[in-house]
């Protein structure tokens, strides 16, 4: 993925656009696209800057962190419960989400899971 142009270089074809070239005008001189040049100076008028819009990441866990009461709550309500099973508890409460999204959740917010022990412990060896 190609990285994004410079700040610099975004504020010297707005600032030629500004000055009264045009935008294909502006956009020939400094070698980009007269599209990349008309939306520089959108967002200038618009955000009031021209700085590259953060790109990648996490966009679908904003759902789930603004329910972070009713998640952890959940969770401390039964804390050995599997994920499909916490998934299906706040689907009842009417939050969909999937065992990725609360795995991740859990992450963020460095929740340990671990489960406790099923058997008793080897008193012959290892375990």
């Amino acid at each position: 993925m190609p990285s994004a142009l410079s700040i610099d270089l975004r504020e010297r074809v707005v600032a030629a656009m500004a000055e009264g070239v045009s935008c294909h005008g502006a956009a020939a001189r400094f070698g980009v696209s007269a599209s990349s040049a008309s939306r520089w100076a959108g967002r200038l008028r618009q955000e009031g800057q021209v700085a590259p819009r953060s790109r990648g990441g996490d966009q679908r866990s904003l759902g789930i962190e603004a329910h972070a009461d009713l998640t952890c709550a959940t969770h401390e309500a039964q804390p050995t419960i599997c994920l499909r099973e916490l998934c299906a508890a706040l689907a009842e409460r009417g939050l969909t989400t999937s065992t990725s999204e609360l795995s991740r959740f859990f992450a963020r917010h460095r929740i340990t899971r671990k489960r406790g022990r099923c058997t008793r412990s080897s008193t012959s060896g290892r375990t």
